[in-house]
Formats: C-alpha cells, structure tokens, sequence
C-alpha cells in the first residue's frame, strides 16, 4: 500500500496508508465522533475545504450503498480513518468504501493514531493541515499547512450550490426513518416551498415532501425577486460550508424576505438568519461534529440528541431585541436556535433531518409546515 502523510500547521506530522485516490489536498482537519454515517458526512456539502478524521477506530465495516448518499458525490478535501475496514457486511452494500473514495478522487490515510490526531486538535483547535500521497517531505508538508487558506473568510457556497433551480419529488427513503415516526402527508393543498440551496443535505427536502409539500430547490444565489416570483408559501434556508459572513447576497436575500414568507433555517441556514437579523457569528476552537451532541429546547424545556456539523456559531453578545434563543447545546452552551419575536421565522443550528442520527428533531419540520398554514410566528407546541 502506498504511504500517505497528513500535516498540520503546528509542525505535527502522521504518517499512514493511502486508501484513497492518489494526490495532494489541503483543508481544515476536523473530527466527527459519529459512529456510524461516515457515506453521508462523506457526501454532506458542508464539509467542503476541510480533512475530516472520524475518531471511531474501524469504518467502512457496512461499505457503500446508492441510497444513503446526501448530495451527488463527495465534498470534503480528505479522509482519515484509523482502520478502513476490511470486509463490508450489509446487504445493500455495493462497493467498498476504498473503491468509492478512489473513484470519487478523494484522498484518504488510514493506520494513524486519530485519537491523538483528534487530542491535538480539541487542545490546540481546528487546524490547516495537508494530507498527500504524492510529497513526503516533512518540511515541505508543514509549509504547505502554513500557507493553506484555510476556512475564514472564504465563500464556500459558490462550490457546491446549483446553478439552476429544479423541483424536488423524492420522499424519505423507507430506510432513513422509524416506521413509528412515519405519519401520513398533512391533508389539504401542498404548501410550496423554496429551499434555498447553500449546500443542502438531500434528506432535507425528502423530509419536506414527507409532510406534503411541493419543493422547489433554488441556487443559494438567488435573490428575494427570485424567489417570490415562485409564489411560496414558505422559504427554507440550507446548511452548507464555510464562514456564513462572506456569503453577503444571501444575507440580502434574507433580510428582503423577512416578514413576507414564514421563514425556517437549518445549520448555514440559522447562522445567515442570524445574520439578516443583525446579529454576528464567530469560529469556533474545534466545532461540533456528531450524532450524540444534547440540545435543550428552552422553550419546551426537554433535550433532544442531535447530529451536527459546524464550525462557526452565532455570537449570543450580538443578538438583536427581535430574536430570542429557543435552544442551547448542552456541552458548551452556544446557541443552537433561534426565533424571531415577531416575524414567523426560526432556525436551528444543528441537523433535524439527521441521516444517519437521531430522530429527536423531526417535529422541527412540521413547526414550519404549521407556520407556512397559520402565517404566524414559528412558537413551539
């Protein structure tokens, strides 16, 4: 197996086995501590510009199937695992996931130690690194590191939004929900909403053609003009990559629709409608990335669990008088929701939808479907 070597900008150097496609990526290294979902974080356009090591020690064990994908292909930079499984036992496996990430072009290092990999990063905080194949220099890698871009500052979006709009028909796979959570579409006309696509998880509008709505996925470039000339009866906001400050058009966008359409945002999503609102969002030390992180709804008074994946949050000290924090993570107490008082809009930060995670956030979607029939604010209940 050909050696591979991921680097970081502190000078820490891992040396490994390539088992992916053969080059040379820099990115952001980060962690994700989910057990399981490594096929959707995988194909999630949020991780673009970014090396993520999964912290469980064997993936790959259930290979790759066609149906669990989130977008059409994978986004992030780089892959680091500490053991790619050597057998794939799932019967709707297809290939393996070495086979997958070489025909995808994706770089990959197994056989390094990740949880000191993961130790460094949560110590130090989120790092440039490079991972190759191709240049095994120690002092030319660390260079490299040093003088990546890294993520602040930059619009991801642009990467990974469509370019077109189109009209989203496919529902929730019989395989991503719990047949006691499955309920029948809300009766009457199909509300529609526009999805402003940022870099959208597709388990996201499978969720709303669930409920019974006509989905209408639009580039995450539009502008208010756009997307009213759609006559929706509700606008949904996206996750996706990056720093949400750069993505000033669609912070534009958002604020000309508040108050005309009910308004719901998830990850990307909540940080832009924080941002329309007045409020600002900061980077933080080394993110959240996994499917067990607690959430408290403070306005129901419960925890939920939750899959999340981001590395910038809404900073509470800038919060407007118009919105209110509805959740709260439970590990470091950022916020992980808001509403505003008066507008029928909310948003969450983490994953509702979550494919693969836990179901606790589901309601979230039928809040929206209750705002886009009543036109008023999105409360609990």
């Amino acid at each position: 197996m050909p050696t591979a070597k991921l680097a970081l900008e502190d000078g820490t150097l891992y040396t490994g086995v390539s088992i992916g496609a053969p080059g040379e990526v820099d990115g952001e290294v980060c962690f994700n501590t989910s057990m399981t979902g490594y096929q959707e974080i995988l194909t999630d356009p949020s991780y673009r510009g970014q090396i993520v090591s999964m912290t469980y020690p064997q993936i790959g064990n259930y290979g790759i199937n066609q149906e669990d994908v989130e977008s059409q292909r994978p986004h992030l930079a780089g892959f680091v695992v500490r053991e790619q499984s050597r057998i794939q036992s799932n019967f709707r496996s297809a290939q393996g996931l070495g086979d997958y990430l070489k025909e995808n072009g994706i770089v990959a290092i197994d056989s390094i130690d990740t949880r000191a990999l993961v130790r460094r990063i949560r110590s130090q905080g989120a790092m440039r690194g490079v991972l190759s194949t191709e240049d095994l220099d120690d002092t030319s890698l660390v260079a490299k590191a040093k003088a990546s871009p890294g993520l602040v500052g930059r619009d991801l979006v642009q990467e990974v939004a469509p370019a077109e709009s189109r009209e989203w028909t496919e529902p929730l796979s019989e395989w991503s929900i719990l047949p006691a959570d499955r309920r029948s579409p809300n009766a009457g006309p199909p509300p529609h909403v526009v999805a402003l696509d940022f870099g959208m998880k597709w388990n996201i509008p499978r969720h709303l053609v669930d409920l019974g709505c006509r989905v209408t996925v639009a580039p995450g470039s539009w502008n208010a003009e756009q997307v009213l000339a759609l006559e929706p009866d509700g606008v949904f906001l996206s996750n996706g990559p990056g720093d949400p400050e750069p993505v000033e058009y669609a912070v534009t966008t958002i604020r000309d629709l508040l108050g005309k359409k009910p308004v719901f945002g998830i990850c990307l999503g909540h940080q832009l409608l924080s941002l329309a609102c007045g409020a600002k969002t900061f980077k933080m030390k080394f993110g959240h990335r996994g499917a067990n992180q607690p959430v408290e709804d403070l306005i129901e008074g419960r925890v939920e669990i939750t899959s999340q994946n981001h590395g910038f949050a809404v900073d509470e000290s800038s919060l407007p008088d118009s919105l209110e924090v509805t959740h709260r993570s439970l590990n470091d107490q950022t916020i992980e929701g808001i509403r505003h008082r008066e507008l029928p809009a909310f948003s969450v930060q983490y994953h509702p939808e979550a494919s693969a995670g836990p179901h606790d956030s589901h309601y979230l979607f039928q809040r929206f479907y209750d705002s886009m029939r009543s036109g008023v604010p999105c409360h609990s209940g």
